[in-house]
């Protein structure tokens, strides 16, 4: 049954890779046995280090993901590095939290640009080399609020229920190339995303007061669902968005 899990000889792209969940998921693969190109704004040296003390070959790649030809830099690197790419996981992403009658053309852009847009085309771009091979597992990273509205959050939510219909409408058109585009939505996770809301002390209790976990969730909880939609035993789930919530949609 282990085989249906081991990553051995896999190559991976993780973008937002240098802390929380990307950081959380880079480190999952790596001990399934992948090799991994580390995409981020800023550095990923800690955790670059920690993926190799494991034995994986790893490089990083330090970028705008926003920027022109950005994607294909991303692209071009993983094969450079590692001549195929068989895993890509979107997990790049921002917030900005401003009351819907008061948010920002600018701030609507930003978000939508990098959390669905370039999902979208880092997803086409690297599904190319995927299709050479008939072979892929693309997992994007969506969210609780693919699936509810939020408060205050417009443009992250809107994001995100892209996400998930992305998700759908790449599984539907590339399952035929031996390619599974699914998504993860974590829950309420313990991360520089929600560092404002466990500040909070009354927003805090009252989404811990819904989660039938009683918890926040870390880095480490996510790892699982990543190796499990990146390896073989996924092989015949696409089109599926996985919820880590600890319970919270269940509610």
């Amino acid at each position: 049954m282990s085989d249906l899990f081991d990553l051995t000889g896999k190559t991976a792209i993780v973008t937002g890779a240098s802390t929380g969940l990307g950081k959380g998921m880079t480190l999952g693969l790596a001990e399934a046995g992948a090799d991994i190109l580390l995409v981020d704004h800023v550095s990923s040296d800690e955790t670059l280090k920690e993926v190799k003390a494991l034995g994986r070959k790893a490089e990083q790649l330090i970028i705008d993901l926003t920027m022109k030809d950005a994607v294909q830099a991303v692209v071009s690197k993983a094969l450079e590095t590692f001549n195929k790419i068989d895993i890509l996981i979107n997990n790049a992403g921002i917030i900005r939290r401003t009351p819907a009658i008061e948010f920002s053309e600018k701030d609507w852009d930003d978000v939508m640009n990098l959390n669905s847009r370039v999902v979208f085309f880092l997803t086409q771009a690297a599904a190319r080399d995927m299709m050479k091979r008939k072979y892929g597992k693309v997992i994007n990273i969506a969210s609780l609020l693919s699936f509810q509205g939020g408060i205050i959050v417009p443009s992250y939510s809107a994001s995100k229920g892209a996400v998930m219909q992305i998700t759908k409408a790449l599984a539907n058109e590339w399952a035929k190339f031996g390619i599974n585009v699914n998504a993860i939505a974590p829950g309420y996770m313990a991360t520089n995303n929600t560092k404002a809301l466990r500040e909070d002390p009354v927003r805090s209790k009252a989404i811990l007061d819904r989660i039938p976990a009683e918890r926040w969730g870390t880095p480490d909880d996510i790892k699982g669902a990543a190796v499990f939609l990146a390896s073989r035993a996924s092989d015949y789930i696409t089109g599926h968005v996985l919820a880590v919530d600890g319970g919270w949609l269940a509610r």
